[in-house]
């Protein structure tokens, strides 16, 4: 317990987000020590690299020479239903503390917070007191694993409270106010190192998530009659190819007019510049002829150097573009965008890209598969190894006048074999719908290559399958989509009206495994 009026112990955060976690601090590292209640709240948002909104958010602190240090970060979303609560607390903490037990640095104690903005007609004080039950929930739960919470704070319109203080009148009623968003000692720490607080996850996904304008109606009817044409193409063996061809060489079209577009500043503004620069008619080519397994691998190999930049932005706006019935076929620029993101090093907008593709297909096995590797804090170049050589071997003379790869020799399994490797960081980052037996037994690469050369001998042209529906033969509204089991790479379609949606809370209230500055649930990388 702590006296507020005074200060609350020393503790150090040098594991800025965005660099990775060492063994103990150096002299070059930032060493920040927080000290007050106040800092503390104020530094929520560098802890994680990015503001929570609904949010419960837990940050382990480790005992060294006295003082506490930050160690793993876990954000969980808030349930609606206050019946899930108790549910959703056991998940943050043991998911956090466990997680760090594999690492071998399990916390002595913890610091939580609750984040959430007032609603209509309500007050900061009002959500104060409605939330005070889940801080003791996750206070509980840290003590049934003995780990004490020193400090709950609640930050709500700008001011914050603590639930820990013992001493009754020491705290306002009304909450103290946060400090301006820049001035704590963190925030100058992070200027200097050269890191930046993202916005919100909110506006994260909103550069990821398909239109709600007018335009949305015009991009859906180019796409029915993309698919009109295109579909019969893709299912034709004898000129499949070459469709994977005519896709791959407007992408990388696409992608050289995007770099030499003239820069503008802002997010916003940004999305809007490229969604001016591609036209319905290739969007809808593309999205449609991404479907393709083996052409999807062999966009992914746009990874690195000046052409990720561009890249990342034609896939964010091909995800805003699967407009309406096309929703789950956003699930592969969406899993480009998550892979580019990774592959360069924003593991926050990885994280959400490819959580959003498994939103939109939860059976996208490579989605899953990268979604897992991020979240276990594996390094990508394995991946980029391995596409570098694929890319290499059909653009040598040796491969000249040969078509794709034979059925079953796509990327995607091996390339994400690391996920099976032991010792990598908390957390798993599954979604609340936990994968069943046979799925997690999937992530072994071979297991998941075996499974492929089955299923394609079958039928070789099931990697193009999931284009049929923009053939017009969408599912009536009402009727579920075939099992994963039968076509395990096939994104299925929905029927006009019909809705497939992601588990309660699957967006942000999961448990995530992340690297520091992702803020999501699971232990991140402990400083």
């Amino acid at each position: 317990m702590t006296n507020h009026s005074e200060t609350t112990g020393p503790f150090e955060n040098s594991d800025i987000p965005g660099r990775k976690p060492s063994s103990g601090p150096s002299a070059h590292d930032p060493q920040v020590t927080l000290r007050t209640p106040a800092e503390l709240a104020d530094a929520l948002p560098y802890l994680l690299g990015y503001r929570p909104e609904d949010s419960m958010v837990l940050v382990a602190l480790h005992d060294r020479e006295g003082r506490g240090r930050f160690g793993g970060r876990a954000r969980l979303g808030i349930p609606e239903n206050e019946e899930d609560w108790d549910a959703a607390a056991h998940q943050l903490v043991h998911g956090l503390v466990t997680g760090s037990e594999r690492r071998g640095t399990r916390p002595e104690q913890m610091v939580a917070y609750i984040c959430q903005e007032p609603g209509p007609g309500e007050s900061g004080r009002d959500v104060k007191r409605r939330l005070e039950r889940l801080a003791d929930l996750l206070r509980t739960r840290c003590g049934d694993l003995d780990v004490p919470v020193i400090e709950a704070l609640c930050i709500s319109g700008g001011r914050y409270w603590s639930y820990c203080c013992p001493i009754k009148g020491c705290c306002p009623a009304d909450g103290s106010p946060m400090g301006l968003p820049g001035t704590s000692v963190l925030a100058a720490a992070a200027t200097y190192a050269g890191i930046q607080v993202r916005g919100t996850l909110r506006e994260l996904r909103a550069r990821l998530q398909p239109w709600e304008t007018s335009a949305a109606l015009e991009q859906e009817i180019v796409l029915d009659a993309a698919g009109m044409s295109l579909v019969p193409r893709m299912l034709d063996e004898a000129i499949r190819a070459d469709v994977a061809e005519e896709t791959l060489d407007l992408a990388e079209r696409v992608i050289r007019r995007f770099a030499v577009a003239a820069p503008v500043s802002g997010t916003h503004p940004a999305d809007l510049r490229d969604d001016d620069l591609l036209g319905n008619d290739e969007a809808a080519t593309l999205i449609l002829g991404l479907q393709d397994r083996t052409t999807r691998d062999r966009a992914a190999a746009w990874m690195e150097g000046d052409e990720a930049g561009p890249a990342l932005r034609l896939w964010r706006a091909l995800a805003r573009r699967c407009v309406g019935p096309y929703g789950e076929h956003a699930a592969a620029p969406l899993t480009l965008a998550g892979w580019v993101a990774w592959s360069t090093g924003d593991e926050l907008e990885a994280r959400e890209a490819l959580a959003m593709a498994l939103g939109a297909d939860p059976d996208y096995l490579f989605a899953r598969l990268l979604h897992q590797a991020c979240n276990e804090g594996l390094d990508p170049e394995s991946i980029r190894r391995c596409l570098r050589a694929e890319r290499t071997e059909r653009t040598s003379p040796e491969h000249a006048g040969h078509s794709d790869p034979a059925p079953g020799t796509t990327l995607t399994e091996p390339a994400a074999s690391p996920v099976a490797t032991p010792g990598a960081i908390e957390g798993t980052d599954h979604q609340v719908g936990e994968p069943g037996a046979e799925e997690r037994a999937e992530t072994d690469a071979g297991k998941v290559t075996r499974r492929r050369h089955r299923v394609r001998s079958a039928d070789p042209g099931d990697g193009v399958r999931s284009a049929r529906a923009a053939a017009g033969r969408r599912r009536p509204t009402g009727s579920h989509p075939r099992s994963s089991a039968a076509e395990p790479s096939r994104p299925g379609t929905r029927g006009r009206g019909a809705t497939r949606t992601r588990a309660a809370g699957a967006d942000d209230g999961t448990a995530r495994g992340a690297q520091p500055g992702s803020g999501h649930c699971g232990a991140e990388g402990d400083g």
